[in-house]
């Protein structure tokens, strides 16, 4: 029995998603199985291949929805959670039972274990801490800036890892570990720390760019890291900078893509404009108070131009 599981990559939620229900599965429903896992990430006008779901049991977590027969679990808890109005049409008209869709939890992983134990009478309680901080880390629930920036803890020590680490088998190899293993564990196995040092001194580098190009006006905080090399930040840099701030803009530019970032500060209690929906309108998505729009990678004039557009809305 092979299970494929598709999950969004270079993020917690993604990875402890793929961790808890590996766990939920295998120990309800298929015991001795083989689990595979491939890391999914948002690309200009997107499509699914057949060719991924290449198991007797196939499973997307924390990423769109696949308008695919062999699609058998879904769970996503983002706004923008459909490719197409057509896919949309696709969830409900199948009403798979296997297929689970809730855009108000703050993290997937939450919502796999609230519906593993509700439905499926499923618990895990040595999961607990890998669930709670799935919940504070995707829901930007840190207690301040510095918590988040500043990466004391080891659950923070594993989102510069699973978000930075260029090794393929990194993530995987994490998702194995965090279904059997403590976070601090995790974090202090020696091929964890191999990969979190050099991103570590990376990130410093990261807080002293981001401090010398970003601008604050009119409670936006914009910068530009497209031909800087960059291709990621904590995106708590910018209101550990600029506490009084309330939203980022940013650029960006990596291997596959050009990509527009477009965030609020947690630490503001309430915010008007709903980021998904900005992002919506240039074909990006995300939740309300935090959303991506994703380019062609030599797209970054347009993407620049885009931001611009952006960053004038969230003024006014």
């Amino acid at each position: 029995m092979r299970v494929r599981v598709l999950h969004h990559d270079h993020c917690f939620d993604g990875a402890a998603s793929a961790a808890f229900f590996s766990r939920f599965l295998r120990e309800k429903f298929h015991a001795g199985a083989e689990f595979l896992y491939k890391g999914m990430m948002h690309t200009p006008n997107q499509t699914w291949d057949p060719a991924l779901f290449d198991g007797d049991v196939n499973a997307i977590v924390d990423f769109k929805f696949a308008a695919q027969p062999g699609l058998t679990w879904w769970f996503d808890h983002h706004q923008s959670a459909f490719l197409t109005p057509k896919d949309a049409d696709y969830f409900r008209h199948t009403a798979s039972p296997q297929h689970y869709f809730d855009p108000h939890y703050r993290s997937c992983t939450m919502f796999i274990a609230d519906v593993a134990r509700e439905k499926y009478g499923f618990c895990a309680p040595d999961l607990t801490e890998l669930v709670e901080w799935a919940d504070i880390i995707d829901g930007a629930r840190y207690a301040n800036p510095d918590e988040a920036v500043e990466i004391k803890k080891p659950a923070t020590q594993l989102v510069l890892v699973i978000e930075g680490a260029k090794d393929p088998d990194a993530v995987p190899y994490i998702i194995r570990a965090m279904q059997e293993r403590k976070l601090a564990e995790i974090a202090a196995d020696p091929h964890v720390q191999s990969l979190f040092q050099p991103l570590y001194q990376q990130h410093l580098e990261s807080i002293g760019l981001i401090r010398s190009t970003s601008r604050h006006e009119q409670g936006v905080v914009f910068f530009d890291l497209a031909d800087q090399g960059v291709e990621g930040y904590n995106k708590f840099i910018p209101y550990y900078l600029h506490p009084d701030s309330t939203y980022t803009v940013s650029v960006l530019t990596a291997s596959f893509r050009t990509k527009i970032s477009v965030g609020s500060n947690p630490w503001v209690p309430q915010v008007k404009h709903n980021l998904a929906s900005i992002c919506e309108r240039y074909g990006g998505g995300g939740h309300p108070r935090v959303g991506a729009i994703s380019f062609p990678r030599d797209a970054v004039a347009k993407a620049r131009d885009v931001a611009a557009k952006i960053v004038r809305e969230l003024q006014s």
